[in-house]
């Protein structure tokens, strides 16, 4: 088992900055990725970033790429979400999740884990 508990989020203005934190523990040393999604109301979630365990590789849907950056300390065993240049349509309850085999990384099924969701709220 992978326990993941995510902080950080909340509410800013459009252009603000927030940043998330998903921190890891149990069962993470086969772990393959740590994936972002989000979901606003009314709608299915969506694929936001994932990156490899290790760390070298990160992938990002067009979305938010050039605004967000997903990372992991892997001393802490923790994952982040630096979310920059924040628009009204970014909002959504962002999730953090983990899955230990490889493959398509931006479909939240095939994720093994998941944190407890964060609101995040963008004011116009």
């Amino acid at each position: 088992q992978v326990q993941l508990v995510q902080s950080g989020g909340g509410l800013v203005q459009t252009g603000g900055s927030l940043r998330l934190s998903c921190a890891a523990s149990g069962r993470t040393f086969d772990s393959v990725y740590m994936g972002w999604f989000r979901q606003a109301p009314g709608k299915e979630r969506e694929f936001v970033a994932a990156i490899t365990w290790s760390a070298t590789y990160t992938f990002y849907a067009d979305s938010v790429k050039g605004r967000f950056t997903i990372s992991r300390d892997n001393a802490k065993n923790t994952g982040y979400l630096q979310m920059n240049s924040l628009k009204p349509e970014d909002t959504a309850v962002y999730y953090c999740a983990t899955r230990n085999f490889g493959g398509n990384y931006y479909t939240d099924s095939t994720y093994n884990y998941w944190g407890q969701g964060t609101q995040v709220t963008v004011s116009s």
